[in-house]
């Protein structure tokens, strides 16, 4: 028997699998605790004029997609109208089969406009139509799209030197949803990136005071963490390449920045000494406010110089990395640990190849304080697929402890893309329920709701205290 596409029992395939997503994680409410959501728009509660702009503007995803479809980049981030390339990704749609994109697509459609047909160049010009309609009243608005996927708090992606003006803006109205501001300093510490010296100057303004050394440096960042913290900021986030084992020669760091002042060499040794004093530092004082730090490894950005130059950063050139992650790592974390400053952390790796490596380095910094103090991340970016879901899940549950994991997050620059917490929901209850019917798990249908919901919301919500 063919099941249809999409039903009420899409990714269960067996009877306690869907028992436990319709009867324990189905209707949870939303945390999600990292993503990349414009502030102002949710201070503003900014309305979409059309489905492009809510759901294509700036969703590299979709534009790689595009790209590998043979479409001209006029209609992915070029100057056509939003209707010609809304038709355009119609086009590809149907070619995004077994891609994650696939189940994306048409999840959103169904969960936010109640559409059930599938998108292509024969149903684009009614769905365009409906969608934008939908998309002027006040259901609609940012707000109201957030609570109507029940989501309690999203964490925004901030640099030290924000103004933070719309979290402020936002804390003040009587929103539902929880605006909270994430701490990512990665501009300001990896020294040999090439704008390092214009975050510098913003960071010189924003502090009044300027930079000469290290201390000046540390000084300045704690400034900022201490201006977060007042707006309710409880995490801090690193996109880094990877992390390296290095001696920490305090003395040098001075000289460093200095040199990078002066517009002269930074060697690979100096950058990464660098990076390691200002990441030693930046955790112990995490560790002081009680935040938890997040560390995303491995990706290799803007590979594509040409796109680079003629459409900018973040459009859908990054790729996998294939750096070394284990004795950095290691290093790092046992440096704080040492010092008792090891404040709560959840790792990322985008290399699958790492997924043992991630999942065996938290089990070495748990201490006993807090349940799944050291957390390995939900599939993260090219693994955020439901092969990488369930292999991320499989592997944590092998090495680790699953029941404390704190669970999925969306990572994500679009309104609509909530709907991806229910795929991990589904996906999760699918593999326990495939143990009970295999005969791998016990049938105790209560006490394993209980840890579908511990994964898909309380873990979460307990282990943060937003």
């Amino acid at each position: 028997m063919i099941k249809p596409f999409l039903n009420d029992n899409f990714l269960l395939q067996n009877t306690t699998a869907e028992r436990l997503f319709h009867d324990f994680a189905k209707n949870l409410p939303i945390i999600d605790y990292h993503n990349h959501l414009p502030p102002d728009e949710i201070a503003n509660d900014k309305k979409f004029s059309t489905i492009t702009e809510i759901w294509l503007k700036g969703d590299h995803y979709k534009w790689r997609a595009m790209r590998a479809n043979g479409i001209d980049e006029k209609f992915i981030t070029g100057a056509t109208s939003d209707k010609e390339k809304f038709i355009k990704w119609a086009e590809t749609v149907p070619y995004t089969m077994r891609n994650p994109l696939y189940h994306w697509t048409h999840l959103e459609l169904k969960k936010y406009f109640d559409i059930s047909e599938t998108l292509s160049p024969k149903t684009a010009d009614v769905i365009y139509e409906k969608t934008n309609t939908l998309l002027q009243t006040d259901a609609f608005s940012v707000n109201g799209l957030l609570e109507k996927m029940k989501v309690e708090v999203v964490c925004t992606t901030d640099h030290p030197t924000d103004d933070l003006m719309f979290h402020q803006q936002h804390q003040q109205s009587d929103r539902a949803v929880k605006m909270l501001p994430t701490f990512r300093p990665d501009k300001l510490i990896v020294i040999d990136g090439p704008d390092f010296l214009d975050f510098l100057n913003a960071l010189e303004k924003v502090v009044g005071k300027e930079i000469f050394t290290f201390d000046d440096l540390l000084i300045a960042l704690e400034n900022r963490i201490d201006f977060f913290d007042r707006l309710g900021c409880q995490l801090s986030d690193h996109g880094l390449s990877q992390l390296y084992d290095v001696k920490l020669k305090r003395e040098n760091l001075d000289n460093i920045l200095q040199k990078r002042k002066n517009m002269e060499r930074v060697s690979c040794e100096e950058a990464q000494v660098f990076l390691m004093a200002c990441m030693h530092e930046l955790g112990k004082m995490y560790h002081q406010r009680g935040w938890t730090m997040q560390l995303h490894l491995g990706a290799i950005r803007n590979n594509n110089g040409r796109l680079l130059q003629s459409v900018g950063a973040d459009v859908g050139c990054d790729s996998i990395g294939d750096f070394s992650q284990a004795e950095g790592l290691s290093s790092f974390l046992n440096r704080l640990d040492a010092e008792d400053q090891l404040t709560k952390t959840i790792l990322y790796n985008l290399n699958p190849r790492d997924n043992e490596l991630f999942a065996t380095m938290m089990g070495n910094f748990n201490d006993g304080t807090t349940a799944g103090k050291i957390q390995w991340g939900s599939a993260w970016w090219f693994l955020d697929q439901k092969n990488g879901m369930e292999k991320q899940l499989n592997t944590l549950s092998n090495m680790g402890l699953l029941s404390r994991f704190i669970g999925m997050l969306t990572d994500s620059r679009s309104f609509l893309s909530f709907p991806r917490h229910e795929y991990f929901r589904r996906i999760l209850c699918n593999l326990i329920g495939q143990d009970v019917h295999s005969g791998e798990l016990p049938n105790d249908i209560e006490w394993l709701g209980k840890i579908v919901e511990d994964i898909c919301y309380k873990n979460a919500k307990k282990y943060f205290d937003f």
